[in-house]
């Protein structure tokens, strides 16, 4: 039976580099390009007839477009707005992602953690620059809650600083851990079912126990997928609301 970790392999089909920076072209490019192909006809379908009375494509595209902005206008406010396009890609990229590892053969480009940890990156420069953009050297003051006694303020600085640095590391693992974990599992339930049938005998009724528990361990990992593309989404909406609303 293949290793239950055998699934996240990275496998090269074109090796190739730039500025000598390995930039092949692996599983997870193919699988990001096609979770990409798939919001494109997604979202034609949803927008090739529009109308007052929407079809069931245009239905579903725009109560994920107003899901996602009730959420940009809970956690950031009006001045989230303009932010609106970023994050319901960041969403929709992300379940994208997430939905298809569920498919026999394919591979969950978000139990990669070079990729998350991108993404994660990204919105933490990202979050930094709008901060300092909006609101110049006051960006510091991020580190500072208000009314805070003098005696304690180095202290608290510190504890603010640790807590804004770890918030990659954690956006990024979260993700990263929660799509492995349950990958595992659904490998190894499965690897049960296999053993047990090709035991034979009556071993093989008992199959139906580890079967049962994949389903449901299937239907589970579903909704982590789009749990874990609204976490994400929702805090990115949180980090940026600090970057935006500094006064709050």
């Amino acid at each position: 039976m293949a290793s239950p970790l055998e699934q996240f392999a990275i496998k090269r089909y074109a090796e190739f580099s730039v500025g000598g920076v390995d930039a092949s072209f692996t599983n997870a490019s193919l699988f990001m390009l096609i979770a990409l192909a798939a919001l494109t006809l997604f979202l034609w379908l949803g927008t090739r007839n529009a109308g007052l009375v929407p079809n069931r494509w245009q239905a579903a595209l725009e109560t994920l477009h107003e899901f996602i902005a009730g959420m940009i206008d809970e956690n950031i406010g009006p001045k989230g707005k303009a932010y609106l396009p970023f994050i319901f890609s960041l969403f929709m990229f992300i379940l994208a992602c997430n939905v298809i590892g569920l498919f026999p053969f394919s591979y969950t480009v978000t139990s990669h953690l070079a990729v998350t940890a991108a993404l994660a990156a990204f919105i933490f420069i990202l979050t930094i620059v709008i901060g300092f953009w909006r609101h110049g050297l006051h960006f510091f003051s991020l580190f500072v809650p208000p009314q805070t006694p003098v005696v304690l303020l180095p202290l608290i600085i510190l504890i603010e600083l640790i807590s804004f640095l770890s918030r990659p590391v954690t956006l990024a693992v979260r993700l990263f851990a929660n799509m492995t974990a349950g990958h595992i599992l659904l490998k190894v339930f499965a690897g049960f079912v296999i053993s047990l049938g090709l035991a034979g005998g009556g071993l093989v009724a008992l199959g139906i126990l580890p079967l049962a528990m994949n389903v449901a361990l299937f239907a589970l990992e579903l909704l982590v997928a789009v749990v874990q593309a609204y976490v994400f989404a929702l805090l990115t909406c949180v980090y940026l609301n600090d970057s935006i609303n500094l006064e709050h």
